[in-house]
């Protein structure tokens, strides 16, 4: 049985029917088409797949779909665009902060969360606010200089 979604992603409404057991991550990815966000351990050990929800961090795969009715979600597609990058995002590359891409979407997201709510973190801070994801190429000491470059 399916039941109706109604949510906005990264400002623009969506409207769509889903099974009552959809993660939203299933649905950002399957039914709107948002790639960004990506799929790792779906258990929620790896937070690749974490998104903003009404102004909080969330792994999209523990979320049930039905649990973003009526709500806002930003995906790294909300954040900047190929033509003109968001300056976390250009942080990220000008510190080497990304290799192969599959944990930055959700760093990025982590990491603008954090510097909206504190624009001058410590590094303790910036390591707290990114523990829940995991870069298996290992780049967070790069990905910390990044955050500090930003913050100062």
């Amino acid at each position: 049985m399916k039941y109706p979604l109604h949510l906005a992603v990264n400002g623009e409404r969506y409207d769509v029917e889903v099974e009552a057991h959809h993660s939203l991550v299933d649905v950002l990815r399957n039914e709107i088409g948002l790639t960004g966000t990506k799929v790792g351990c779906e258990d929620g050990r790896c937070g690749c797949c974490t998104v903003v929800l009404d102004g909080k961090l969330i792994k999209s795969c523990l979320t049930l779909a039905l649990q973003a009715n009526g709500k806002e979600v930003l995906t790294i597609e909300g954040v900047g665009s190929p033509e003109n990058l968001h300056p976390i995002q250009e942080a990220f590359l000008d510190h080497g902060a990304v290799q192969c891409g599959y944990c930055t979407p959700a760093m990025i997201l982590a990491t603008k969360a954090l510097l909206d709510e504190n624009p001058h973190p410590s590094e303790d801070d910036i390591r707290r606010a990114l523990k829940g994801i995991l870069c298996r190429c290992g780049t967070y000491t790069h990905i910390t200089r990044a955050v500090l470059g930003l913050s100062q």
